[in-house]
């Protein structure tokens, strides 16, 4: 079967298509996945071009792809599935020490070690392929209404993690949130919008893609506000020092022109400053989920103090999210349905790049619109009809 790796070159890793055997042989408790199709996000980008990938140990290569969508073609006596359920599967693996305590739980997105295993991205096979086996207990079923947009669990389990923590976190006080602001427009900054204006919230997005983009129309459609930030508005590093000098400006002006203290700020971008920037602007009792990865290249100058007592005298809470466990996934279904009948269309607006296998080693991630899908059989409903012929 045809499969995407990455591999261990003379130099370097590299990323190709490859034949490797179609697994045959399941055990009574897994499952045999009919690969339907695979998102990409920017972990993938990072794998494909920057040729970051932690392969399994001793291994030369490993199948890449964390974002799935499938149906199960066969299933073990012990399994609980069925053959055409339309599923997904979880990503992280526990690190298999018993003292830790959060992967013994199923909570393996907490792990304490470190020594988790990730499918497609670290040490573990992924998906990007035509057929996969995987435990039964990692699978996760979907309605087969879902199929359209069903690729999206993965990603919009991330955001439902956040909302999951925060609805425990905020027991602390009476808390009724009205406004969110994002930071980022790319694919987890839209679901994060869907998701808030599904909640009821005020959203405001900013974003440096342009106001006439993609992205800021699928902002606009679920009634959110878009705000274009210019050049000089994100704080950046200089070129002498490689420091980032905070609150002068952009950010701080932005949401102070707007007349908002926002109750949750998340940032999507991944570009650290605007997490530092959150703070500050973020309300009394108010949460900063942040939820995009710093690229780690240079330095910031904090006012430490300003921010320490933005969040000790105004019980500022700020949370990571990254990966998910299955309560998030199965939330995230749900969630996807509410927005699917919120904004009918606009979920399967979001896939804008749909693939083939072949194009994904060459792929160039700058061109994507807003999120690419590598398709790897027909769609469910478009196979039953076939088989109904």
């Amino acid at each position: 079967m045809k499969a995407v790796v990455i591999k261990n070159g003379t130099d370097k890793q590299y990323v190709t298509v490859t034949d490797i055997p179609a697994p045959e042989a399941i055990g009574p408790d897994q499952v045999l996945i009919r690969v339907l199709s695979v998102g990409l996000d920017g972990t993938d980008r990072e794998i494909v071009q920057d040729r970051y990938g932690v392969l399994p140990e001793g291994a030369e290569q490993m199948i890449i792809g964390h974002e799935l969508l499938g149906t199960i073609e066969r299933a073990g006596e012990a399994s609980g599935f069925s053959p055409g359920q339309l599923v997904t599967a979880l990503v992280r693996r526990p690190c298999g020490d018993p003292a830790c305590l959060p992967c013994g739980s199923g909570q393996q997105d907490f792990c304490e070690t470190a020594r988790y295993t990730e499918r497609g991205i670290r040490a573990a096979d992924g998906f990007l392929c035509e057929y996969v086996v995987e435990q039964a207990s990692y699978v996760v079923l979907l309605p087969d209404d879902c199929a359209p947009y069903g690729v999206l669990v993965e990603p919009q389990s991330i955001v439902e993690k956040v909302w999951n923590q925060v609805a425990l976190i905020q027991q602390r006080v009476r808390w009724v949130p009205r406004t969110a602001l994002i930071t980022g427009s790319g694919p987890l900054g839209i679901l994060t919008a869907l998701t808030s204006r599904s909640l009821g919230l005020e959203t405001h997005v900013w974003s440096r893609s342009g106001s006439d983009s993609v992205n800021a129309e699928f902002v606009r459609r679920c009634g959110a506000h878009y705000h274009e930030a210019g050049e000089s508005d994100r704080p950046d590093l200089d070129a002498a020092g490689g420091e980032a000098k905070l609150f002068a400006g952009g950010m701080d002006e932005f949401v102070s022109g707007l007349g908002i203290r926002p109750d949750m700020i998340w940032e999507c971008s991944g570009h650290t400053p605007l997490t530092f920037e959150a703070m500050k602007l973020l309300a009394p009792n108010g949460v900063l989920a942040v939820l995009g990865v710093t690229s780690g290249r240079g330095r910031m100058n904090i006012p430490c103090d300003v921010l320490n007592q933005e969040i000790v005298l105004k019980n500022k809470c700020i949370i990571g999210s990254v990966n998910a466990s299955r309560h998030d996934f199965e939330t995230a279904i749900r969630r996807l349905q509410t927005i699917e009948a919120s904004f009918p269309g606009l979920l399967t607006g979001l896939l804008t790049q749909k693939l083939g296998i072949e194009q994904v080693p060459n792929l160039d991630f700058s061109k994507i619109t807003v999120k690419a899908v590598v398709e790897m059989a027909p769609p469910v409903s478009d196979k039953r009809m076939t088989a109904s012929k």
